[in-house]
């Protein structure tokens, strides 16, 4: 074989096993980089991350029966003995789930409702988490289908979130900035018209007769909506879709903290480095938990926290560092503000009222 032959055989090897050349959407002209070729899913991936979809459509379309069904009295059952105080619980959980469900049953205009609220929730989660997929996909880092996590019926959203799992290293600045915000930015898209649509169709809400009432706080988007449409929300009954959307921008809000490996503390190591990442994510969660304790005093509500809880176990878990820390340049700058103004337009300091 001449040298000739050699180096064309070489050539072909190499483009076949290791990678070819593109351009970055954020690069300036004529800045190339490298993007690693990542086998997709197997059929086997694809049925266990459909599977879980599905379940969690099951869930959540529950919840928007809940949300958008009334409210229900159920006969609570009998408690004597050891046995029957062990049983009670889950016994008074099982007759309101089996309620719901034969209220939807005979009210197809609840089950369309419920539908309609899974379908918009998983259209921005899905949005989010393909986001973070897509860009992995770009950089040839190695990540999983979107994970979505069901949760018992009456149980929050109807699930517990969705994820993916990176299982090799992230290769630069620019990657660790890119996979991180494409998440939150593409969910923030798909949310727009579900809050418009939701905002709306909002009807007055009838008048309250005694009992706890959950007030949901709104964030500052839907107020710049509300204002724009001429939408009064003051006394406004929310609807699958409003819930959709407000469910989306507490998720994206929480997403976009600058704490551990969320999707904000991603951003803020990719642009400050380590140790302010370190120290600015610290200083978030010191926020945080006055905010849970004002909002406990203020408004009646202990949901935030659980947000303490969950930012408390990001700050011990390490970031790791990328394998290049190139500068980011001016237009991920760029991106980093329309960011910090997404979480601007979706964070609400005190989320519930209760009163």
């Amino acid at each position: 074989m001449t040298a000739i032959q050699t180096l064309a055989s070489n050539l072909e090897k190499a483009s076949m096993s290791e990678s070819v050349r593109a351009v970055s959407p954020f690069a300036p002209a004529g800045e190339v980089m490298v993007e690693r070729q990542v086998a997709g899913p197997t059929m086997r991936e694809w049925i266990k991350h459909s599977s879980l979809f599905l379940l969690t459509f099951i869930t959540t379309t529950f919840a928007g029966i809940v949300i958008a069904g009334p409210d229900i009295n159920v006969e609570e059952p009998t408690a004597s003995g050891v046995l029957g105080y062990l049983v009670y619980i889950p016994e008074y959980y099982r007759r309101i789930v089996a309620e719901y469900f034969w209220q939807a049953a005979v009210n197809p205009s609840l089950l369309k409702s419920g539908i309609a609220f899974s379908t918009a929730l998983l259209t921005i989660l899905t949005a989010h988490e393909m986001g973070h997929y897509l860009a992995c996909r770009y950089y040839g880092v190695r990540a999983t289908l979107p994970f979505f996590i069901p949760a018992p019926p009456l149980f929050l959203a109807g699930t517990f979130g969705a994820f993916i799992k990176m299982k090799s290293p992230i290769p630069s600045r620019r990657a660790l900035f890119d996979i991180g915000l494409a998440g939150p930015l593409a969910g923030f898209v798909a949310l727009l018209p579900v809050a418009l649509a939701g905002l709306l169709t909002l009807h007055e809400a009838p008048p309250l007769v005694g009992g706890q009432t959950i007030i949901f706080n709104d964030p500052l988007l839907f107020q710049i909506i509300a204002k724009l449409t001429g939408v009064d929300l003051v006394d406004a009954l929310p609807n699958p879709f409003y819930m959709a959307a407000w469910i989306g921008l507490l998720v994206t809000s929480l997403n976009l903290m600058p704490v551990g490996q969320l999707d904000g503390g991603h951003g803020t190591f990719a642009i400050f480095g380590q140790r302010a990442h370190k120290l600015i994510g610290r200083f978030a969660f010191i926020f945080m938990a006055v905010m849970s304790v004002l909002g406990f005093i203020w408004h009646g509500s202990p949901s935030g926290f659980l947000y303490t809880v969950l930012l408390g176990v990001m700050l011990r878990v390490r970031h790791p560092s990328p394998q290049e820390m190139e500068p980011l340049g001016a237009a991920r700058i760029a991106v980093a503000i329309i960011t910090l103004l997404v979480f601007a337009l979706s964070f609400v300091p005190f989320p519930i009222t209760l009163t």
